[in-house]
């Protein structure tokens, strides 16, 4: 028999706010992460903002010594972690260490890293790179040095599948729970690429607006001139947790995960297919999973990154999925990017934890900036004020390059 898999914690970290409450509330507030950019300098770049986590002080978490041997996508993952965890009430104890896991991905890890050790070799030689060049920049330290802070002996895993991967990481974590191979699982994702080559990299894509003079209003999900992403940075953590196991030490449940779905397009490196066939397959997957009909699903938080393109394709496959239920506006939608940026690998974790929130205060996040909606995307994107609306069902969708997509479905709790 299949175990049920629930919510106890949450942690967020992003443009908008430094721990859940923030991002909640400053997401209501329909407020932007989106300034320029002060990690680097922006010189000659055709993109020169972004959405950063401000004041942020690693400090706060980690030993000086300890940080200096960590990526700033590490860094968040502990930050997220401990939120998480603290915001949970679970003690993790050597009773029950081996049946608590850790999986978090990341899609691009430790940039800033890389760029740093590689600046050194050329000024200095390969003598100078440092020594904790590698683990402060693979993608797996993440999980692996969460793991290790709280002694989680469980399975240990990290998943890179572009800006899908902390959905994938948040449901293969649902599946290892339902299976019973854990009880508890920190899953999410953390990416930090606000750095000269993650900018400089899908500004040369074009991928990025480059509205340079007006970035609170850049990202312009389902906007007829919306022109590109804005790169965003942080981090989203869930405890999940079985259902008896949960109960057994008297946690208290935020919701219930209860599906989940995959699709690859197969179709390009970076454009998605065409109607969002393969989009519309992973949320047909996860509805399927969960054993529910199209019309149960209350909110959608899409993955909406205010391109030209792939806003239109997702708002087609939600309209296909969903049908009546969709076009005639009783799905309701949005678009949080339009606050955050765009966490890439950590997105899918940050707007898990953002829909979760939603069904809790039974309030929906708007989708901001959008002033003149693109007359191919005719569904209910919340636009620019939050909504009140009871969510009892809800669903979280994220996209990647190589064609790579997922669903998540979450069940408001009642008991």
């Amino acid at each position: 028999m299949k175990r049920r898999v629930v919510v106890t914690g949450i942690g967020l970290i992003c443009g908008v706010g430094k721990t859940a409450s923030e991002v909640w509330s400053h997401l209501l507030a329909g407020e932007s992460g989106m300034a320029p950019i002060t990690a680097f300098d922006t010189t000659g770049f055709s993109v020169t903002f972004a959405a950063e986590v401000k004041n942020f002080d690693p400090h706060l978490f980690i030993e000086k010594k300890e940080a200096r041997k960590m990526g700033r996508f590490i860094h968040f993952a502990l930050a997220a972690a401990q939120e998480a965890l603290e915001s949970s009430g679970l003690q993790i104890t050597p009773e029950n260490a081996e049946r608590v896991g850790v999986h978090i991905g990341s899609g691009i890890g430790g940039f800033d890293i890389i760029e740093r050790e590689h600046s050194a070799m050329l000024a200095g030689g390969p003598r100078k790179i440092s020594p904790f060049f590698i683990p402060a920049a693979i993608v797996n330290l993440a999980a692996g040095q969460v793991s290790i802070r709280y002694g989680a002996k469980g399975p240990n895993e990290a998943t890179a599948t572009a800006c899908t991967t902390s959905a994938h990481s948040i449901g293969d974590a649902y599946r290892i729970i339902e299976r019973g191979d854990a009880d508890v699982m920190f899953a999410g994702g953390s990416e930090a690429a606000i750095t000269p080559m993650g900018v400089g990299g899908f500004a040369a894509m074009r991928a990025l607006s480059t509205r340079n003079n007006d970035p609170k209003h850049a990202c312009r999900p389902f906007d007829k001139d919306r022109d590109g992403f804005v790169i965003g940075e942080g981090a989203g953590i869930l405890i999940l947790e079985d259902l008896e196991h949960a109960k057994a030490r008297g946690a208290k449940i935020l919701a219930e995960i209860i599906g989940y779905g995959m699709s690859a397009d197969a179709y390009h490196m970076s454009s998605m297919a065409p109607e969002g066939e393969g989009c519309a397959r992973a949320m047909q997957n996860a509805i399927r999973s969960a054993g529910i009909q199209p019309h149960e699903i209350d909110y959608v938080n899409a993955h909406a990154t205010s391109t030209q393109l792939g806003d239109a394709l997702e708002s087609t496959a939600i309209a296909n999925v969903f049908g009546e239920h969709a076009t005639s506006h009783k799905l309701k939608i949005s678009s949080t990017k339009s606050m955050t940026g765009h966490l890439l690998g950590g997105a899918g974790g940050l707007e898990a934890g953002i829909t979760v929130m939603a069904m809790q205060h039974g309030m929906l996040p708007p989708t901001m900036n959008m002033v003149d909606p693109d007359p191919a995307c005719t569904l209910d994107y919340t636009p620019n004020k939050p909504v009140a609306h009871k969510v009892d069902v809800a669903l979280s969708n994220s996209f990647g390059f190589g064609g790579t997509n997922g669903a998540l479905i979450f069940r408001r709790w009642t008991e």
